[in-house]
């Protein structure tokens, strides 16, 4: 068999690099302000295209902190696409920023964002609020284009909500207290399928879109610390958020190749504490994962 030249070698591992689908973890954390923790968003990188899910606080630094840590497609400009998975504001707090600051950054696109009914209407609110400082930055001297403030929203329901030549992505409804619409996302490349579950309790509708995928990112809560709060909180939490056990109930049922924990809370219990509590119940590969960490 003749031997290929290195330059084309080289170049074909990079075409694969440039290619293969990564997770890039923007912000694991909750309304616990944690300095070391930002606001949940996950960031699916593909073909030199950003895909966010949630905007937590924090979302536009810790992208711009992963895109200096060499990820491209993370870079202010490029941030055009972000999947709401609720309106809690601890998701979505950060929405402005990511609206308005990559536009500063020279991002002459729109922003889509998807996400639950009454996405249109926090949208739209952003855009009242944020008026004068629009119209400041586009008559008041400062270079700025003309497109790249414009937001265009679209409000979801479970199914396919979005496809392009990089990704599919399918929203699934999970419970999330009393909310009436809460998704997980499904996302599916040439390479690889990740579900995030978003904000949920225990539900086989997150094992059921998973059904083996490549990464699972999946909420958590320690069971122990849950067992050390107030009454009133276990109420809530039980029904809002999925506990250490229930998630490797969950993941024993999705068989994902990774199941990662984010938006974890600890209550005082140690990282590798949590991690073992899942594996408790499950026999899969789990980590916890940190800010900007990349799977």
């Amino acid at each position: 068999m003749p031997r290929l030249p290195f330059a084309f070698l080289l170049l074909t591992l990079c075409l694969s690099a440039q290619e293969s689908t990564k997770v890039v973890i923007l912000g694991t954390g909750t309304p616990n302000a944690d300095p070391d923790r930002s606001g949940p968003s996950i960031a699916i990188v593909v073909n030199g295209s950003s895909y966010l899910v949630d905007a937590g606080p924090g979302v536009v630094r810790r992208a711009s902190a992963a895109n200096a840590r060499g990820i491209a497609a993370l870079a202010l400009p490029r941030l055009k696409t972000v999947f709401l998975t609720h309106l809690h504001s601890d998701h979505t707090v950060g929405l402005p920023d990511l609206v308005y600051t990559p536009w500063t950054k020279e991002r002459t696109d729109p922003i889509r964002i998807f996400g639950p009914p009454g996405t249109r209407a926090l949208v739209h609110h952003i855009e009242q609020a944020w008026a004068q400082d629009v119209h400041m930055r586009l008559t008041g001297g400062e270079p700025s284009n003309k497109t790249g403030y414009r937001a265009v929203s679209t409000e979801i329901k479970a199914g396919v909500v979005y496809q392009d030549a990089n990704v599919k992505v399918t929203a699934f409804a999970v419970p999330h207290g009393s909310w009436k619409h809460a998704f997980g996302y499904r996302f599916d490349t040439k390479d690889r399928s990740i579900v995030i579950s978003g904000d949920t309790t225990y539900s086989p509708a997150v094992a059921k879109a998973c059904d083996g995928c490549d990464v699972l990112l999946h909420e958590v809560y320690s069971q122990p610390g849950f067992e050390r709060r107030t009454p009133d909180w276990q109420a809530y939490h039980s029904r809002y958020h999925t506990s250490s056990r229930d998630v490797a109930r969950v993941a024993t049922a999705a068989r994902p190749k990774l199941l990662v924990l984010y938006h974890q809370l600890f209550w005082g219990t140690a990282e590798d504490d949590l991690v073992r509590e899942v594996q408790q119940g499950y026999a899969g590969n789990v980590v916890s994962a940190k800010d900007l960490e990349v799977y």
